[in-house]
């Protein structure tokens, strides 16, 4: 009965929501070292960062299901970022991965669609970040592919195209973009980045977080932490502090 009371006086805890949507590298981005966990660390207490990764997924199978993840506005009014990652899949090349393809334009537009799905729902253009595939490491990934009875069926040119329509929509559409297929190949050797020349390294999860959380930070430097430090407390009267 008394927690009860408790409840009917006491506001409802409402974390706001970090969403990432992508393929396999956001499934494992909250693996050790992932750049998913990196941003979980740093928002504990303010924020509830919410891992959308679809190992293998497509942004013509992603473009279906977001709305299932965000069916109204009122399930997206806590939501304060999304971040939107497919086309390391897109980008496989049609007559060696047809399942997993998709055309240049048909990605693009995919792409377009989740972020008018998203502002239909009240998911404002600043809260949305578009990441580009990583660039890919040809020769450590064709030794993957050996290892499954495949052949390379990935190229880094091609993946560049893909990166570049993901640039060109978030302009569009007025959305945040980080180009990681650009960025890390500022460095010469961007080998060390990626674990098997498509998925990221420790260092490319890092390198990820740094670049990722440069933009959120701005965005989310001003949400306050959820119920107060314990030695604010008031111990003789602690629902004073609590409800």
């Amino acid at each position: 009965m008394a927690l009860a009371e408790a409840g009917a006086r006491g506001r409802l805890l409402r974390w706001p929501r970090v969403l990432l949507f992508g393929d396999s590298i956001t499934e494992y981005s909250f693996q050790e070292n992932g750049w998913g966990a990196y941003l979980a660390e740093r928002l504990v207490r303010k924020c509830d960062v919410v891992n959308r990764g679809i190992s293998g997924y497509n942004s013509r199978w992603a473009k279906l299901i977001l709305p299932r993840l965000i069916t109204d506005s009122t399930n997206a009014d806590s939501i304060v970022a999304v971040t939107i990652f497919f086309g390391a899949n897109d980008s496989a090349l049609k007559e060696l991965n047809p399942k997993q393809h998709v055309p240049l334009e048909e990605y693009a537009a995919n792409l377009k669609s989740m972020v008018h799905y998203l502002k239909s729902v009240d998911v404002t253009a600043d809260r949305i970040i578009l990441i580009t595939p990583p660039p890919l490491q040809e020769s450590a990934w064709e030794k993957a592919c050996l290892a499954k009875g495949d052949k390379l069926n990935r190229c880094n040119a091609t993946t560049g195209q893909y990166a570049q329509a993901c640039v060109q929509v978030a302009r569009e559409c007025g959305a945040d973009v980080l180009d990681l297929w650009t960025l890390m190949q500022k460095n010469q050797d961007f080998s060390s980045y990626l674990s098997d020349g498509l998925h990221l390294s420790t260092k490319g999860n890092s390198f990820l977080a740094a670049q990722l959380w440069s933009r959120l930070e701005n965005k989310l430097s001003a949400l306050p932490s959820l119920l107060p430090y314990w030695r604010d407390v008031d111990h003789t009267n602690p629902e004073a502090s609590l409800l």
